[in-house]
C-alpha cells in the first residue's frame, strides 16, 4: 500500500503514516482522499463527472501534488500520459480511458479518430486520444516528481526514460507551432490554451461559423450548471475548428510526417541546441484560429529550464537549455509586452486561411502580411491572468516584474484588496462573468502559479497570503474547480483533482520556489 491509500484508508490514527501528524479532517487528509477517488490505477481523473478521462495539463499539476504522497504514483502519472504521445512529438491533451461510455464526455474519441485521423502525424495504435493539445507544464511536473524522492527515481530510471519524449514534446512546439514566425509557440484551439472560454478568444473566433448545435451534444451541461459553463455559440466554434484540424489530418506545418519528433533519440534530447527549435516560422502555417499566449509560452520557458536541471541530473551541462529559455524569455517580451499597460497580452496570428497550402515561405509571409495588416498579427487588449502568469519566471527584468505586481494588485485584478485569488479575466472588463468558467472565476492552477512566481521575486508576504487564500478556499470549496474571485463560492464540479493536488504541495513547499527552475529571481537588470 502506498502513502496515499494509508493516507485515506479508514483506520486508527496510529496506522496512518505521514507528517505533519494526523488529524481526522485535516486538509492533508482530506486532499488525499480526492486524489484516491480520482486515482484510476495508472492515471488521475480531474473529477470523475465532468471529466472522467486523463487531461494532459491536469496529470502534470496533480502529479507535482501527488509527488507529496507517493512519488511513484506521481512518475507513473505522468509515464502513463507520455505513454500517449504522438510520433511528431505532440502530447495530446485527453488520453482516453476506454472503460467509460462513449456518451460519457463530448468530443469523445470516435469525434477524435485520432489512430486514423493522426497516423501521419504519428499518433498511437493502442490508445485513443484527442488531437490538440495543452500547455507544457509536463517537464516541470517530471523535474520536481524528481526531485521529491532522488533514490526512487534514480532507481527506476524515471528521468533517463521521460526526458527523450519532453524533449520531443517542445521541439514540436517550438518547430510545428512557431506560426508567427517570431520563436514563439501558438495555439491553434481555445482547449490548448488551457482558459477555454477566456475573452481573449472571442476576436479570433469570431472568424469562425459555428458547427450547427444539432450536430453534437454536450455531456458537459449533464454534470455542470449551464450558466457557469461555455455558451452553445461558444461551444459550436470548438467543435468547427476541431474537425476541420481533424479532417486535415492533425497537420502544422509543410513538411508532415513526423521525423522531427521522437526518432530523435535520447542523445538528439541533451544537446538542447536551436536547430530544431525557434525559427519554424512561416512555413508552419496557421488557419482561421492560431494565437500566441504569454501563459503558454511562459510555461514553456519554465520547462526549458526544468529540462536543464533535467540534462545535468543525466551527466549533461543543460547550458544549450537554459540559453534557450532566454532566448525565449526574449522572445515573449518583444512581442507580448505592452508597457503601457503593465502586463502581457495575447497575440492573434491566426488570420490567414489556407496559409498551410502555400508551397513557398516568402508567399505564405506575403499572405499573411495581406491579411493582418503586418507580419505578426496584433495584440488582442483583453487582460487575463495569463497575462500575469510569466511572473513565474525567474530572469524576467526587474522592471517588468515590478509592472506585473503592480497590475495584479490594480482594480483590474485586485489581488490582496477586491480578491484574495487572481480572477481569470479583467475585474473591468465587459465580459467580466464571476461564475462563468474562464471569464472570470479563480482558479487554483493560476493561483498556483502566482504564488510561485511571487515567491521567486522575492514577494515572500504576498506569496504567503495567496497561498493561505488557496489552502482556505480549496477547504471550504470542498476542492472546487474554481469559485466566485469576491465570494469564494464554488463552481464547477468539487473534488477537482488539481485542486487537492496543488493546496498539497502548498501545504509542504512553502520555501521551494526557486525549485521550478534553478534559478534566483529578479536577476535581470
Amino acid at each position: 500500500m502506498d502513502r496515499t491509500a494509508q493516507l485515506t484508508a479508514r483506520r486508527a490514527e496510529r496506522d496512518i503514516a505521514y507528517d505533519p501528524p494526523p488529524v481526522a479532517d485535516s486538509l492533508h487528509v482530506r486532499a488525499a482522499r480526492v486524489l484516491e477517488a480520482n486515482w484510476t490505477g495508472t492515471s488521475t481523473v480531474p473529477s470523475r463527472s465532468l471529466y472522467p478521462h486523463q487531461w494532459s495539463w491536469d496529470s502534470a499539476f496533480i502529479a507535482i501534488g501527488l509527488r507529496h504522497l507517493s512519488p511513484l504514483r506521481a512518475q507513473t502519472e505522468l509515464e502513463t500520459l507520455l505513454g500517449a504521445q504522438w510520433g511528431d512529438g505532440r502530447i495530446p491533451h485527453i488520453v482516453f480511458n476506454p472503460s467509460v461510455p462513449l456518451d460519457a464526455y463530448f468530443p469523445s474519441p470516435d469525434f477524435w479518430r485520432s489512430s486514423t485521423a493522426g497516423r501521419a502525424a504519428g499518433a498511437p495504435r493502442t490508445v485513443q486520444t484527442s488531437g490538440i493539445v495543452q500547455p507544457p507544464v509536463h517537464a516541470l511536473a517530471a523535474w520536481l516528481v524528481h526531485r521529491a524522492d532522488p533514490g526512487l527515481s534514480r532507481a527506476r530510471g524515471f528521468l533517463t526514460r521521460v526526458y527523450p519524449r519532453l524533449a520531443a514534446w517542445h521541439r514540436y512546439l517550438l518547430h510545428r507551432r512557431d506560426l508567427g514566425g517570431g520563436g514563439l509557440a501558438s495555439v491553434v484551439h481555445p482547449w490548448e490554451q488551457g482558459m477555454d472560454n477566456s475573452p481573449c478568444w472571442d476576436a479570433p473566433l469570431s472568424r469562425i461559423t459555428p458547427a450547427p448545435a444539432r450536430s453534437f451534444r454536450r455531456a458537459d451541461l449533464d454534470h455542470g450548471a449551464a450558466e457557469d459553463r461555455p455558451t452553445d455559440l461558444d461551444y459550436g466554434r470548438y467543435v468547427r475548428l476541431a474537425t476541420e484540424y481533424r479532417d486535415a489530418g492533425y497537420r502544422d506545418g509543410l513538411g508532415g510526417g513526423y521525423e522531427a519528433g521522437l526518432g530523435g533519440g535520447y542523445e538528439a534530447g541533451l544537446g538542447g541546441g536551436y536547430e530544431a527549435g525557434l525559427g519554424g516560422g512561416y512555413e508552419a502555417g496557421a488557419g482561421d484560429f492560431a494565437v500566441e499566449d504569454p501563459a503558454f509560452n511562459a510555461l514553456l520557458i519554465a520547462s526549458e529550464h526544468a529540462l536543464a536541471g533535467i540534462a545535468r541530473e543525466l551527466g549533461a551541462t543543460g547550458t544549450a537549455r537554459h540559453a534557450r529559455a532566454e532566448r525565449l524569455t526574449a522572445a515573449l517580451i518583444e512581442r507580448l509586452w505592452d508597457p503601457a499597460e503593465g502586463m502581457f497580452f495575447c497575440r492573434d496570428v491566426g488570420d490567414v486561411r489556407d496559409a498551410h497550402d502555400v508551397r513557398d515561405t516568402r508567399d505564405a509571409h506575403d499572405v499573411r502580411e495581406a491579411r493582418t495588416g503586418g507580419p505578426t498579427g496584433e495584440l488582442i487588449p483583453e487582460r487575463s491572468v495569463s497575462g500575469l502568469i510569466p511572473l513565474l519566471l525567474p530572469t524576467l527584468p526587474r522592471d517588468i516584474t515590478a509592472a506585473l505586481l503592480r497590475t495584479a494588485q490594480g482594480p483590474h485584478f485586485g489581488l490582496g484588496d477586491t480578491t484574495r485569488l487572481a480572477p481569470s479575466y479583467d475585474l473591468l472588463g465587459e465580459a467580466f462573468d464571476p461564475h462563468r468558467y474562464w471569464r472570470g472565476p479563480a482558479w487554483f492552477n493560476t493561483s498556483w502559479l502566482l504564488e510561485r512566481g511571487l515567491r521567486t521575486h522575492g514577494e515572500r508576504e504576498r506569496a504567503d497570503a495567496v497561498r493561505t487564500a488557496v489552502l482556505d478556499l480549496a477547504a471550504a470549496s470542498d476542492f472546487a474547480e474554481y469559485v466566485d474571485p469576491y465570494t469564494g463560492e464554488a463552481c464547477g464540479a468539487t473534488g477537482f483533482g488539481w485542486t487537492a493536488a496543488l493546496a498539497l504541495d502548498l501545504l509542504h513547499s512553502e520555501t521551494e520556489a526557486t525549485a521550478i527552475t534553478g534559478f534566483k529571481g529578479g536577476n535581470r537588470g
